[in-house]
């Protein structure tokens, strides 16, 4: 358990949260959500003892063994793959390792003799002779092969390094299991061990992260950062999301009965916990469903950004035919005699692990590369509006405010071009007060992502071509754009690896294996049941 006391947090003045009160169970896994730079990552760092609160406390049992994902991936350049993933049992490593230097001693008394001796008591009792099997399962679990044990920290590749660092973090069965972002950098095999290993795992699991799909899998509660405060509610993302929109929008109506509120509430919640039977970790939830009353319901106050496309006119019969495009990018044959056509109606997404492919088949389609073999062809009634993977060179060397950079894309529309318009424009991305006179050069990466938006939105195309357009943006941002996708009317070519993203948005699929493509109609679940079937997945 975890208890925490009166805590509150002051950064220069600044105070990211005050006056928390909350208790951590055993058996529960916590998602823990809030606006970039809300302090959801200084909150785990509050609750792990590496960053101490301006007041209050946080109460551990010393018995309880804490087990945090470390984010430097240097770290343990020095250690075997093999050493790291114990370290995620520091004590089980220290025994290890006084244990090994008393054998290798060549003066061994009858004093070492004993001490080794209670050494490998403990050593058997915190199961060290299972140690390397334990280790070898959860790697192979991730996606590395067995024989990485004995491999250098330094000779493994970012993703490699990320994925042991996991195993570091879920190794030796400890009591309470931090993981701030773990999902990055994850190919889908990966997540969905992972969601199976927390789903069966006893620990205390507190996790921050920006995949929807792994909170509504896993999360037992939503620990919410929100304006100053922190809130515990019971349930999943999707449940957290949906109920306080629900209160929201009551709360607005002011002319609705307090009974109808209540009853509207309880069929809400009733309806959720019955929805919810796929794993143990939502048969909890469902319990904890089952207790809930109306006055725990959140009544969230975090501001949603406006994205809503508009199509300034329809597209014709003829949308983008695709006709046996090559591309090699560094030596590498990214694209191999790729042919398809987009019809209308259609929303594809681009998936996969090669993620140069799919960004040269963008910038080949919108004009920014020649391939090296084959052609592309626009209809007549197209029109396209880019967001790129790489957005610097619309901000890097620009001495514009938001509102003249926003200006530059109005400047043919005299109603747009007003002061008044653009300000307001912008207020609905979130943008308000003094923050539109902001030069755009100094943007956050998320903020930036909100321009691009705008641009886009304003062009009125019938066609959407986004790569990785939910990069660097918080949860409230990625599900406005999620909606905003769901409810356009035209065609969306995109890429993400947000699997609710591409399962509400997609009714295509398309990944590129070895420069050749796959090409799926459907639903990405139902591709990813596909691969299953066929064990590629």
């Amino acid at each position: 358990m975890i208890t925490v006391n009166d805590v509150s947090m002051n950064f220069s003045g600044q105070t990211l949260f005050k006056h928390v009160d909350l208790k951590f169970i055993p058996g529960n896994c916590y998602g823990i959500i809030g606006a970039n730079g809300a302090g959801k990552s200084t909150f785990l760092r509050i609750l792990s003892g590496d960053l101490e609160p301006t007041t209050g406390e946080v109460i551990i049992p010393k018995e309880e063994r804490m087990s945090i994902l470390k984010q430097d991936h240097f770290q343990y350049d020095a250690y075997t793959v093999l050493d790291t993933v114990i370290l995620g049992n520091q004590h089980l490593y220290d025994i290890m390792k006084e244990k090994d230097a008393l054998y290798e001693k060549e003066d061994f008394t009858d004093e070492d003799g004993v001490r080794a001796s209670e050494l490998e008591a403990e050593f058997a009792e915190m199961g060290g002779w299972e140690a390397e099997s334990d280790a070898s399962r959860l790697l192979q679990g991730l996606g590395l092969p067995g024989d990485i044990l004995y491999s250098e920290m330094s000779s493994l590749t970012a993703k490699e390094k990320v994925k042991v660092l996991l195993a570091q973090a879920l190794f030796g069965k400890p009591d309470i299991i931090l993981l701030d972002e773990p999902t990055n950098h994850l190919d889908i095999q990966a997540i969905e061990w992972l969601e199976d290993f927390l789903l069966d795992c006893e620990a205390l699991t507190l996790v921050v992260s920006h995949d929807r799909h792994f909170l509504n899998t896993v999360c037992t509660n939503i620990v919410d950062v929100d304006y100053g405060q922190i809130k515990m509610y019971v349930g999943n993302y999707e449940f957290w999301y949906e109920s306080s929109q629900l209160v929201q929008r009551m709360i607005k109506d002011q002319n609705r009965k307090n009974e109808e509120k209540i009853k509207e509430l309880q069929s809400f919640i009733q309806r959720f916990s019955a929805n919810k039977s796929k794993s143990k970790q939502a048969t909890a939830r469902r319990k904890l469903l089952d207790k809930l009353t109306v006055e725990e319901m959140p009544a969230s106050s975090r501001r949603y950004p406006f994205v809503g496309f508009k199509m300034d006119r329809e597209c014709g019969k003829e949308i983008l035919a695709v006709e046996n495009l090559s591309k090699t990018v560094d030596g590498r044959k990214v694209l191999d005699n790729v042919s398809f056509r987009v019809n209308r109606g259609e929303k594809i997404a681009f998936v996969g692990e090669d993620e140069i492919a799919k960004t040269t088949l963008f910038k080949i389609i919108m004009g920014e590369m020649e391939p090296d073999e084959g052609t592309y062809k626009w209809g007549t009634t197209i029109t396209t509006s880019y967001f790129p993977l790489d957005n610097s060179a619309f901000f890097n060397d620009c001495d514009l405010n938001l509102v003249d950079w926003l200006g530059q894309y109005t400047a043919d529309n005299a109603e747009e071009n007003t002061e008044s318009f653009k300000r307001s424009f912008l207020g609905r991305m979130l943008f308000s007060g003094d923050d539109v006179f902001k030069p755009v050069k100094v943007l956050s990466g998320g903020e930036k992502v909100r321009c691009m938006l705008s641009r886009m939105m304003l062009f009125g195309s019938n066609v959407l071509v986004m790569d990785q357009p939910t990069n660097h943006l918080d949860l409230e941002s990625i599900t406005a754009v999620n909606n905003g996708l769901i409810d356009f009317k035209g065609v969306v070519l995109f890429s993400s690896h947000d699997h609710e993203f591409v399962q509400t948005i997609a009714n295509r699929i398309m990944e590129f294996h070895d420069g050749k493509l796959t090409d799926k109609l459907g639903t990405y679940e139902e591709y990813l049941e596909s691969q299953r079937a066929s064990g590629a997945v």
